[in-house]
């Protein structure tokens, strides 16, 4: 937390969500060296050989900062395929790539959930010579421009497959996105070279490691954006004075922040409990990550909104740090499905 605050000051990160770029390569350098990109990537890899659960308490510390940079999309989204590539998983855990994931298509749908279906994925993958080529289109593909490499989800005559591509030799387009700090792009492929990382015959249990991770690491980054408003609307109950009290003193504020808390504590205890089951590959695993994943979402967002209410008219202002974390949010909030999406997801489970 104290690098964070230090190196991603609020003003640092308005800046960077401002900007063109839209990152610090420098900073990513420094992360990679404190053994933050590969927490749970083996010793031999550069890693630290620890597991996701140690990741998870680094993913809260990141949506608290919010953190602009392409930490979910390597970690969570990226590493599990790496890991097949001992050569690209050495580059990322060191710092020296940068890696994101696509797998939504235009006619398709955007679940990581339906990406072994038959209508999930129409890229299409074709061996030339002693490598492979790609062409098709993804689209909202996480932090694209950020990324040095993306693995991309293709079909080939054995099947659905992820293969690595060069971002540079791919033509990218950015997509105007509620969130500057976590963007998306287009990535169209027409014969571009790529290299085979994970075999269709590995695909859907990777595909489903991805899923279980992203959820979880989600709902961990949710409990730290929601931490944060909480954390602007105490202070503000604390220091604004209203006919000579706190307004804390009153209410309408008080249950406000009261309510909000209530909701981080259960949200962060499913939070962990779903990155200790993703851990340790527990079989409550995708129960545990839709339940943490709905629940720490709305907590964000909910929490978000109480805020910028106790804040009064300063939360509502373009200057003040709250929209921002709002937007991540909903961001999270969407991501593979609404709360509804995964509720039911839970209660099927249950009620099997």
């Amino acid at each position: 937390r104290s690098f964070l605050d230090k190196k991603f000051p609020e003003e640092r990160v308005v800046e960077l969500a401002q900007s063109g770029e839209g990152w610090d390569p420098a900073a990513w350098a420094e992360i990679a060296g404190l053994g933050w990109l590969g927490l749970s990537s083996p010793e031999d890899a550069g890693g630290a050989g620890m597991g996701f659960l140690e990741e998870a308490v680094l993913f809260e510390e990141m949506g608290r900062a919010l953190l602009p940079g392409p930490y979910l999309s390597t970690v969570a989204l990226s590493l599990p395929v790496l890991e097949k590539s001992p050569e690209l998983l050495a580059k990322a855990v060191s710092g020296e790539a940068t890696f994101t994931l696509g797998w939504a298509e235009p006619t398709g749908s955007a679940l990581l959930a339906d990406v072994m279906g038959d209508q999930g994925t129409g890229t299409k993958a074709e061996e030339a010579g002693d490598g492979w080529t790609l062409s098709g289109e993804k689209v909202l593909v996480p932090d694209l421009a950020l990324a040095s490499h993306v693995l991309v989800t293709a079909r080939s005559p054995e099947g659905v497959g992820i293969w690595s591509v060069n971002r540079e030799d791919a033509k990218t387009t950015e997509v105007s996105t509620l969130d500057s700090t976590r963007r998306y792009g287009n990535l169209s492929l027409a014969g571009t070279p790529a290299t085979l990382v994970v075999s269709p015959a590995d695909a859907a249990e990777v595909l489903e490691r991805i899923r279980l991770r992203a959820l979880a690491a989600l709902a961990v980054e949710g409990v730290g954006v929601a931490q944060k408003a909480l954390e602007f609307a105490l202070t503000h109950a604390k220091e604004r004075n209203q006919f000579g009290k706190p307004i804390g003193s009153y209410q309408a504020v008080s249950h406000q922040v009261a309510n909000s808390y209530v909701a981080l504590e259960l949200a962060r205890s499913l939070a962990y409990w779903a990155a200790w089951c993703v851990a340790e590959g527990d079989e409550q695993a995708a129960v545990a990550a839709s339940a943490a994943k709905a629940v720490a979402a709305e907590a964000a967002v909910e929490g978000c909104e109480r805020a910028i209410q106790v804040l009064g008219g300063i939360g509502f202002t373009w200057e003040h740090f709250a929209h921002r974390l709002y937007k991540r949010a909903q961001w999270i909030d969407a991501f593979e499905g609404f709360g509804t999406t995964h509720r039911a997801h839970v209660a099927d489970k249950v009620l099997a």
